[in-house]
């Protein structure tokens, strides 16, 4: 009895809703906008933590980056002395070298790993085809630090590391296109003057061109790894003096270009014995304190000339993540304005229809009708106009979420979580903003109503 009660009572609500279908759709607007803004909201805030958290992947977790400082400084010779104008000035500094990182693995308490890396630039030899790749330096601490795995194959061992032998881990981008029909372990791939034995094959790592921007990171799968003890034996070590590098002059960190009275320079070399040198620390909140340890560590190696630079990306991408939680925070709140919007709406146009069906209200309750009977047609009414533009707003939503991650060129990932909450919202203001409404109209008098013109 009371089902079939319901059931009258929403057919009452639903004949009513279709009986007037323009304004039904434009009371429900604003449920539209505001479902719509929720999802699309909801989609860029978890694609921006996606691309965050993909990109604290690239650099690793509780990692410290210490690079080189190369600068270039132009100076015209003194054609009697043979010297430049700052020669006194300038301090020397053996640069970022390995007895750095033993160093600093010696000293400094809580360090968890070290990564040494040593980039030379070079090309790659095989069957008739050349290609220029990043042939690297690295121990096995490495793919630790950055998160790689190994696809196939073995790491170097230590035995490697200690002889300097000539094998190799190479890229995915490299297996394909060297190694397209054969597979590559135990093969032979030339890269420079050097042949090199492939033992071992990583994962593919798909890097944005956005990550590549921010990061200052490179397409990992054309890369090319060595033990850093083969690239510093069998390639370049840049901490050997030789002649060539006292005829150019390299001191310290400075890249120096010696324009002489013909106007010609010298070639210009890199002093650091090492690219890059990752530490990885065992607590995040380690973070800080390690780099200024770090920092005061080498500069007093280096003799007070700070030629290095120390970065924390974990620390720079959540500051980047805090401010992306207050735009989501801010989009949330317009999103919600819009629903607050959206419901008023519902509510001032259910009032008018009560005043606009009184009659057909006294009518109901003359023949029989309960009060209940009228709050139930009223709130159902509330709630079709509020759940239908719910249903526009998903699709508006998930258009809306689409068109700025084509064309914005921006990642937006649409869950199921957010269209449930986004909808049971929309539903729940139906329900609230249609109680007033429907109370209104059920505490009607059914004879005044009746005499209503």
């Amino acid at each position: 009895m009371i089902n079939a009660r319901l059931l009258s009572n929403f057919y009452s609500a639903f004949e009513a809703v279709m009986a007037n279908r323009l304004r039904s759709l434009l009371t429900a607007l604003g449920i539209i906008f505001g479902v719509a803004a929720v999802i699309a909201m909801m989609a860029i805030g978890n694609g921006a933590q996606q691309e965050i958290l993909e990109q604290i992947k690239l650099v690793g977790v509780n990692n410290i980056i210490i690079e080189p400082i190369v600068e270039q400084v132009e100076e015209e010779l003194d054609e009697a002395s043979g010297s430049g104008p700052g020669e006194e000035k300038n301090k020397f500094s053996p640069g970022l070298r390995m007895l750095d990182v033993e160093a600093i693995r010696e000293v400094i308490p809580g360090i968890q790993k070290l990564s040494p890396e040593i980039i030379l630039d070079t090309y790659i030899v095989k069957s008739g085809l050349r290609r220029s790749a990043k042939l690297v330096g690295v121990t096995p601490e490495y793919f630790d630090v950055t998160n790689f795995n190994l696809r196939e194959g073995s790491m170097f061992t230590e035995n490697n590391l200690i002889k300097g032998d000539p094998v190799c881990i190479i890229g995915r981008g490299v297996q394909t296109k060297f190694f397209s029909t054969e597979n590559p372990i135990g093969k032979m791939i030339k890269c420079g003057n050097k042949w090199l034995r492939v033992i071992g094959i990583l994962e593919e790592r798909i890097v944005s061109d956005k990550s590549i921007a921010k990061l200052g990171i490179r397409d990992y799968n054309m890369d090319v790894y060595i033990p850093v003890q083969t690239m510093l034996v069998r390639y370049k070590n840049r901490d050997m003096i030789t002649s060539g590098s006292l005829v150019s002059g390299a001191r310290g960190r400075r890249i120096r270009t010696i324009v002489g009275a013909s106007g010609g320079s010298a070639s210009q070399t890199n002093p650091h014995q090492i690219d890059k040198l990752v530490v990885q620390v065992k607590e995040s909140h380690m973070l800080q304190p390690t780099a200024e340890v770090l920092s005061r560590l080498l500069e007093r190696k280096h003799y007070n000339v700070i030629d290095f630079e120390i970065t924390i990306p974990e620390l720079l991408l959540k500051q980047q993540q805090r401010t992306q939680n207050i735009f989501n925070i801010v989009l949330g709140a317009i999103a919600g304005i819009s629903l607050l919007v959206g419901g008023i709406g519902i509510m001032n146009i259910m009032l008018a229809s009560v005043m606009e069906r009184i009659k057909e209200i006294g009518l109901r309750l003359s023949l029989g009708a309960k009060k209940t009977d009228i709050v139930h047609q009223f709130l159902f009414e509330a709630m079709m106009i509020s759940v239908s533009g719910g249903i526009i707003g998903v699709i508006l939503g998930v258009i809306l979420a689409s068109m700025v991650s084509r064309f914005g060129d921006f990642p937006t990932i649409i869950t199921i979580s957010s269209i449930m909450v986004s909808f049971s919202v929309a539903a729940t203001v139906g329900l609230i903003f249609g109680i007033a409404p429907a109370k209104r109209a059920a505490n009607q008098d059914p004879i005044t109503s009746l005499r209503h013109e």
